[in-house]
């Protein structure tokens, strides 16, 4: 009996550490550390700038540390110097990832589209990463080269964490404690290194973050130099809280050793998500939600469908999900409640969670959905205007001094570059008259890039010729007071008002310099980076004698024959549109347009800048000429049906070649049969999902553009499923655990905090549109709740808002009948 008793014993305790190890961080097959709650990976990232890259950790599903490296300043900015990834090894046998970096990066130092000024620094180095016992791992830099004794004290590791899983949670640091702000205090220091920063919350060999939450624990200690915690946020409002261990100046090679020792709960499980339309669908429509689970949760449960009434909850069907199979780092499955028709209020429930409520109705988009952006977002981006709503200034008269002349040479912080010549009669620092009229500023950039300008009047345009919109009037412009009053009507239709607020600052410049400009910007960081109401930005007066202080904003122009070509584009576009109501201006933009076109055509070498403009001359002209060029070029046409074959089929109308009609409609064929066949099987979500650094929204809102006029020109070969759930992505659809509606105050769920003039305020601008969940590399999706992230939450013009608006009208067209 007790040989027995003790052979339990023993099994057990065998069991308990095969359980155990089964909990330690171990080398994934897709090269970073993982183990049940804990992933760590290792410059699997490629973005600093964005608080992505480094050694990053993933606790129990949240990414809650980033950016661990080496840097010169205690609190980077977005424009601080990052050191250049050179090889990175992982080593099986020790269980260990090294990365070796150096100090400068040559593709960013003073060149590039976001310059960097480095200083006279020579780095080399290796970070390493080790699993020690447990799910701890071990940190660890050596030099490579011999660093001058001025940058001991000046270098330091850093280790960012995520400020918004940490307010109101607690830190521990040798015998001292505090709890996480949400805004941040002083006293400040002196400036250290040429940064005004406050005193570190705490300093030791040991620092415990968020003691009180097994979910957030995590313990930092240093076996060198102590560390210390300091809120980033005092030098940038869009800094993180950061770790940082000094590089030791007695330890030889090895300088920094420190020991990341995180809580993890024992088998813990991803909490599943039932991912639904915040909005909601139309009867005809199919209605796909999909549920994302944990690869260990391999039994899911049924889930409820829910009518909600005045009566109370009527569960209507259970669903047996289908499962769709892996992708990103979960498993995923499709709810299918297509047959459901009945209109009203639902719900989704999975183990007695519930999703935010959605509808079922036949005037689905009839408002609330597209009309926010011609409500809000486009008059709110409105540029040398004040904006008004009833109590509310969303901002005052702003950039009444636009703009100077940007001198010749410059390699701008923001991607700007003026050449040796101005290309215009204009000298370096001269006022370019006229300019300051029109446009809307870019999310939160404050600057006017002439492609985001056209590209807002471009979809404006279209969605004049292809929906009923005209009519839609709800808010007031006066252009001679430069006042725009919100929600106050004027008798004249939003659409065409915010067309002819964007050709204003178009065409101006086409007018006074005899070509487009590239852009205009602030030309100074400092004012770049300013957060608020963009009317404070300048003193709205010309400064004819550039100084030290001058604070207008700087023209740039470029030789391009194909943003010439883009923009011409949009111009023809608007001509059709423009023709009844204004004429005059009709009459210029048609003019522009067919100059742009001789002066750019021939120097384009790319087909689709020059297809682009022919479908759009063509439409709005009906001259054989654009006709006859676009069937000279069939053969690259159909070489590139994907891109080209959706505008083309625009105009097919006009072709009389019957040969390369057949074609056409050949290749449209073969594109319906591959969209049937791989973009619903791409990803759970029907659509081509393809995540990157920026979330994909925008991307799969154009792509549902271009399918609603592939589906209009073959209605034969149409498959209107893809478009809608393209819509539906945006709307809540979509990877991760924050199923929150990109477009802002559109839908139960949106995204309420987010990246626009507004950020500063954690706010929100509603019909504000942003690209939505990224990807953590290599797996991970993420949508955080932070206005800083402009890879998640910006707001932009040129696409954004106005794509979905136009995505929202198509699908009400198909299935709203």
């Amino acid at each position: 009996m007790k040989k027995l008793i003790g052979f339990i014993l023993v099994t057990l305790l065998l069991m308990s550490q095969i359980k155990v190890d089964a909990q330690n961080l171990k080398l994934h097959p897709k090269g970073y550390f993982s183990a049940r709650g804990i992933d760590v990976t290792v410059f699997d990232d490629i973005y600093p700038d964005g608080h992505q890259t480094g050694v990053t950790m993933i606790q129990h599903g949240e990414r809650v540390m980033a950016n661990g490296d080496l840097r010169l300043e205690i609190s980077p900015g977005q424009w601080s110097p990052v050191p250049k990834e050179v090889e990175k090894k992982i080593d099986i046998a020790t269980q260990t990832i090294s990365q070796s970096l150096s100090y400068p990066d040559e593709t960013k130092n003073h060149i590039g589209f976001n310059p960097i000024d480095y200083p006279d620094l020579n780095l080399k180095y290796k970070v390493n990463v080790t699993p020690t016992e447990g799910n701890n791992f071990r940190i660890t830099v050596d030099l490579e080269n011999d660093v001058d004794i001025k940058w001991l004290g000046k270098i330091g590791f850093n280790i960012e964490l995520f400020p918004g899983d940490l307010f109101g949670k607690s830190y521990l640091c040798d015998g001292n404690f505090g709890i996480f702000t949400h805004s941040p205090y002083g006293p400040l220091e002196a400036q250290i290194d040429g940064q005004n920063l406050g005193t570190p919350l705490c300093k030791g060999k040991k620092i415990t973050i968020a003691p009180e939450s097994d979910l957030s624990r995590v313990t930092i200690e240093s076996n060198l130099e102590d560390i210390a915690l300091w809120d980033g946020r005092i030098n940038h409002n869009n800094g993180w809280f950061i770790i940082r261990a000094p590089i030791s100046s007695t330890s030889g090679k090895r300088v920094v050793d420190i020991v990341v020792s995180p809580n993890v709960i024992p088998n813990w499980t991803y909490k599943p998500v039932v991912q639904v339309s915040q909005v909601g669908y139309y009867p005809t429509q199919s209605k796909v939600a999909i549920l994302e689970n944990d690869p260990n949760d391999e039994e899911p449960s049924e889930v409820i469908l829910i009518k909600h009434d005045a009566l109370g909850k009527k569960n209507i069907k259970t669903i047996k999900p289908k499962k769709w199979g892996d992708f990103l780092r979960y498993n995923y499955y499709q709810i299918d409640f297509s047959e459901i028709k009945e209109e009203g209020m639902y719900t989704l429930s999975y183990r007695g969670n519930e999703t935010s409520p959605f509808q079922i109705s036949k005037k689905l988009y009839d408002r609330n959905v597209w009309q926010p952006i011609l409500e809000y977002f486009l008059p709110v981006q409105m540029c040398h205007v004040r904006v008004n709503e009833k109590y509310r200034i969303w901002h005052d008269f702003c950039h009444l001094d636009d703009a100077q002349m940007a001198p010749t040479n410059i390699n701008h912080f923001d991607g700007y570059v003026q050449g040796p010549s101005t290309l215009t009669k204009f000298k370096s620092h001269e006022i370019v008259p006229d300019l300051n009229q029109g446009g809307w500023h870019d999310a939160g950039d404050d600057d006017l890039r002439v492609e985001s300008q056209i590209g807002t009047v471009w979809n404006l345009a279209l969605m004049l010729e292809e929906f009923n919109i005209e009519s839609y009037d709800a808010t007031s412009i006066d252009y001679d007071k430069k006042i725009v009053e919100i929600h106050q009507p004027d008798g004249k239709s939003d659409a065409l008002q915010q067309m002819e607020h964007g050709l204003a600052s178009i065409l101006a410049g086409y007018r006074s310099m005899g070509r487009l400009y590239r852009g205009i910007i602030t030309n100074s960081l400092k004012q770049y980076v300013l957060l608020g109401d963009f009317g404070g930005v300048t003193d709205g007066l010309w400064n004819p004698n550039p100084s030290a202080k001058d604070d207008d904003r700087w023209v740039f122009t470029e030789d391009n024959p194909d943003r010439e070509l883009y923009v011409a584009a949009g111009l023809a576009a608007s001509y059709r549109v423009l023709k009844v109501k204004n004429p005059k201006l009709a009459t210029e933009c048609l003019e522009t347009a067919k100059a742009l076109y001789q002066t750019s055509f021939l120097k384009s070498k790319r087909i689709d800048s020059k297809v682009t403009l022919l479908v759009e001359l063509a439409l709005a002209t009906n001259e054989a000429i654009y006709t006859k060029e676009i069937v000279n070029s069939q053969a690259e046409v159909l070489k590139n049906f994907e891109n080209l074959g959706w505008k083309v089929g625009r105009m097919k109308h006009l072709i009389s070649d019957k040969s390369f009609l057949n074609k056409l409609n050949s290749e449209a064929k073969k594109w319906s049969d591959k969209t049937k066949n791989n973009s619903l099987t791409d990803s759970p979500y029907g659509v081509p999902y393809k995540p990157n650094i920026w979330g994909a929204g925008w991307t799969l809102q154009e792509f549902g553009v271009e399918q609603y006029y592939f589906s209009k020109s073959w209605p034969e070969y149409a498959n209107y499923e893809v478009y809608s759930n393209a819509l539906n992505f945006i709307l809540g659809v979509h990877p991760g655990n924050n199923t929150a509606s990109f477009a802002s105050g559109i839908g139960s769920n949106s995204l309420l905090v987010a990246y626009g003039m507004n950020r500063a305020d954690w706010s929100y601008i509603p019909g504000g549109v942003t690209s939505g969940t990224a990807l953590i590399r290599p797996n991970l999706p993420e949508l955080k709740k932070w206005p800083y992230f402009w890879q998640q939450t910006e707001y932009v013009m040129g696409g954004g808002s106005t794509d979905f608006m136009f995505l929202v009208l198509a699908v009400q067209k198909h299935f709203g009948k």
